[in-house]
């Protein structure tokens, strides 16, 4: 009889993979994406309704043209400008996808916008990809110990690990491609030398959103994996998944080093002044169905399990806070009568990708008024049965 069950539970797991006992679909590249009813999942359609109606008519206050949304957006920073591609956005467009079908879509999705911090998600991604292909033994190491070229030299930048750069908590102190750190996103309070003058945090202690530091972390795995990120992360996730070919990641214009005799373009975690990842809100879906089902991609591995955990892990000075995912943990950005368990990517203007685990959804949206971004996932869940 054990035997029995043995084998049974052998012929199970090779005909039924974990992901296909989920029942998750995994569009095809190139093709139409699948669409189910909504009372196909028992989901609301008249309250599912009202969740789109309250993304069209709730739209990013800021202009279409992001050039100046940037500047406007940003004109507290000292020497703040704009160094990197840009390209007017447009209207609000979304996606809710259950176990994999789209249940309920508005706006072009195929559109190709600016994603601006969404592109932070991606970024830890690749990171991820590193430590599960071997490059880097643990998130946990000193960055020094791979990156030697004096980015990391000095009392406190010596301290930094790449956990610290992930969780943006390093408060790592420098300039990079001309851009000083105290001078991203400053205090309300205070002057310039005050901010240039600051002193400086232990590693791991406090919790700063800062582009320029974000910056450092992707050259540091630039140097890391010997390649432009844009590459590796078309051939080890974007490609694996069928995104489409419309999808770039820039850098500053003027942010070029040499390695191994070639030279390569250093791309930024976001928008803040020009350039990140500029996606369609379908691709940006697929990256959150390769999430929601845990790594895997139509029975293929393509991320580890162990690395989504980590990354949605709270970091211990801002439980919000993950490795450029948002936690909708207890704190100051929490979303009431949401499940602690949601996750989600956030980009300046309204664009977000949130994972619902345990309901089995992914919900993109661009172009949302960012502060309403709570009460429409809220409107989602009141569809579920």
């Amino acid at each position: 009889m054990l035997k029995n069950l043995w084998l049974l539970a052998i012929i199970t797991c090779a005909f039924f993979p974990a992901n296909a006992q989920q029942g998750l679909y995994f569009p095809e590249p190139g093709a139409d994406w699948a669409t189910k009813s909504p009372s196909d999942f028992r989901i609301n359609a008249t309250e599912l309704e009202r969740a789109v109606a309250f993304a069209e008519s709730h739209e990013y206050s800021g202009p279409k043209d992001l050039r100046l949304a940037i500047l406007k957006g940003f004109e507290r920073e000292p020497y703040h400008e704009v160094l990197g591609p840009v390209k007017p956005r447009g209207g609000p467009a979304g996606m809710i996808l259950k176990k994999g079908y789209v249940v309920a879509s508005w706006g072009d999705t195929k559109r190709v916008d600016m994603t601006f911090s969404v592109t932070k998600s991606f970024l830890s991604t690749v990171a991820g990809l590193a430590r599960d292909r071997g490059l880097m033994s643990s998130e946990k190491d000193l960055v020094s110990d791979y990156i030697w070229d004096g980015t990391f030299e000095g009392v406190h930048n010596s301290k930094i690990r790449w956990s610290h750069l992930l969780q943006q908590n390093s408060d790592w102190s420098g300039s990079l491609w001309g851009l000083k750190d105290w001078a991203d996103r400053p205090p309300r309070e205070g002057g310039v030398d005050d901010w240039k003058y600051r002193p400086l945090r232990e590693p791991g202690t406090v919790m700063e959103y800062n582009d320029v530091r974000v910056n450092v972390l992707a050259y540091s795995l630039t140097q890391l994996w010997r390649q432009p990120l844009p590459t590796v992360l078309k051939r080890e996730l974007m490609d694996p998944i069928g995104a489409s070919p419309t999808w770039r990641w820039f850098g500053y214009d003027h942010a070029w080093s040499v390695i191994d005799g070639y030279k390569m373009q250093s791309v930024t975690g976001g928008g803040h002044s020009g350039g990140g990842i500029f996606i369609s809100a379908e691709d940006m879906a697929r990256f959150g169905l390769l999430f929601l089902g845990k790594g895997v991609w139509n029975e293929q591995r393509i991320l580890s399990e162990s690395w989504i955990k980590d990354a949605t892990t709270p970091s211990e000075p801002n439980p919000n806070y993950g490795y450029m995912w948002w936690l909708n943990q207890p704190g100051d950005r929490h979303w009431e009568e949401v499940p602690d368990t949601v996750y989600y990517a956030a980009g300046f203007g309204g664009n977000f990708i949130v994972v619902a685990p345990e309901e089995e959804l992914v919900m993109v949206l661009r172009w949302l008024e960012p502060s309403e971004i709570g009460p429409f996932v809220q409107q989602v869940l009141k569809a579920l049965p």
